[in-house]
């Protein structure tokens, strides 16, 4: 069953880091602050060392010709890259907002880059910026049969009976 949110919109969160036990308060926050605006939560899994490399390859293909292109394949394959599928009202410009600025020196206190990464190559999470890039980025990281689609019970008391 597809959701019923009006103006709904799909976004993926990926968080990379060599220290597995990192992810915890990551996706602690991610998932607390994404459910309070009524977001759903769809889908997150771990990929392999080799895949998670290639598929780093493909996600960041447009930057392919930039010096930083092979660290930031190789950090992304360097531990557990946990891929999440959200959706919800303004979830693309509220995830963002949660993630913070590429540079975590310019990020906000409070957001996931501001409090929890230092330099840029390893920001720790990257968030889909506009619906189209979304589409693409949830296509190459997940199947569709891996997407299970669900109504929350408390979009009503959110959203209301639109």
């Amino acid at each position: 069953m597809r959701s019923q949110i009006s103006k709904s919109a799909r976004t993926l969160l990926s968080a990379a880091s060599n220290k597995p036990l990192a992810h915890f308060p990551l996706t602690s926050v991610a998932l607390f602050l994404l459910s309070k605006v009524g977001a759903n939560f769809y889908c997150y899994q771990d990929r392999w060392r080799a895949e998670r490399i290639g598929l780093a390859q493909k996600h960041y293909h447009n930057l392919k010709e930039r010096p930083f292109f092979n660290g930031l394949c190789n950090f992304l394959g360097s531990g557990p890259v946990l891929a999440m599928v959200w959706e919800g009202e303004g979830v693309i410009k509220y995830g963002r907002k949660l993630i913070g600025a590429t540079d975590p020196q310019k990020s906000e206190p409070g957001t996931i880059r501001g409090d929890l990464a230092v330099v840029v190559g390893k920001n720790i999470i990257h968030g889909s910026d506009g619906p189209e890039t979304a589409k693409d980025e949830i296509n190459l990281w997940f199947k569709p049969e891996e997407l299970v689609n669900y109504t929350s019970n408390s979009e009503k008391w959110i959203y209301g009976d639109n």
